[in-house]
């Protein structure tokens, strides 16, 4: 299978990157093709702005979601973006490895999902009508796609706890899983989380990376997180509020849209 890793941490040595590169040795030996976008080592522009669309004519009002839709079925969108969505479009599942760094993913990774994602491809598609709004939340164009992330982070697992001061650890990740992956069409694995990795050393680093190693040999057969898929039943359409018979006890917040679990 392809499988695009996409990396985000400046320092080669850092446990994300040991972990960038276990993975990309781990995967080709059972056989898998390994793409790697190292966004620092690229030196990825992270803001959008006009110059992503070279042929905007800038006595205009720059407005990022027209020229990015124009740009995409022009095909004048910039070589760095057109070389990720091609990766994109190559891979059967996507890794994103990185650290949290204030509660989120690093800017130049935000950057990436900015500039790749353009209009046509990640949004934008599909009938918008009074029962179909648009191919997203479980369609897209990554539909069949498989991604997950692979983060770090200093916190204690508990402060990342239903009760922790932090906020429960999925709610945090909600926007990027829900969000960036999930919207387009992903099916999102639950993600690979490292806690108070400055405790992880030459002693437990064998442990860590066979953890690591069992995530990923389930890439492709481990279930994904149950979020509703809009177009299915779930949602009020085009208001795309759940509808009242929707079962939703014992459900809050951001869970509202996982499909609750028998038993």
């Amino acid at each position: 299978m392809n499988i695009l890793i996409v990396y985000a941490h400046p320092e080669p040595h850092s446990l994300n990157g040991v972990l960038k590169n276990f993975a990309v040795q781990h995967l080709e030996k059972n056989g898998h093709r390994v793409q790697i976008s190292d966004l620092y080592a690229m030196k990825w522009k992270s803001e959008l702005d006009a110059r992503d669309f070279p042929a905007y004519d800038s006595s205009t009002t720059l407005n990022p979601v027209a020229e990015s839709k124009r740009a995409f079925a022009e095909g004048s969108q910039t070589v760095d973006v057109v070389a990720e969505q091609e990766k994109l479009i190559w891979a059967d599942a996507v890794i994103f490895q990185f650290p949290l760094w204030w509660f989120s993913m690093p800017a130049i990774l935000k950057g990436w999902f900015d500039r790749v994602y353009a209009y046509g491809l990640a949004y934008g598609v599909g009938e918008h009508s009074d029962t179909h709004w648009g191919d997203r939340y479980g369609e897209g164009s990554f539909a069949g796609k498989r991604a997950m992330l692979s983060i770090t982070t200093g916190g204690w697992e508990s402060h990342y706890s239903a009760r922790g001061i932090n906020g429960p650890i999925n709610d945090l990740l909600f926007p990027i899983q829900h969000g960036a992956l999930f919207y387009p069409g992903f099916d999102v694995l639950p993600p690979f989380v490292l806690y108070r990795v400055d405790r992880i050393n030459e002693t437990n680093l064998n442990a860590t990376l066979s953890a690591f190693a069992t995530r990923l040999d389930g890439l492709f057969f481990d279930a994904p997180i149950a979020f509703r898929r809009q177009n299915f039943g779930d949602y009020n359409i085009p208001a795309l509020t759940l509808k009242d018979n929707v079962e939703t006890e014992n459900l809050g917040g951001f869970s509202l849209h996982l499909q609750k679990q028998s038993g």
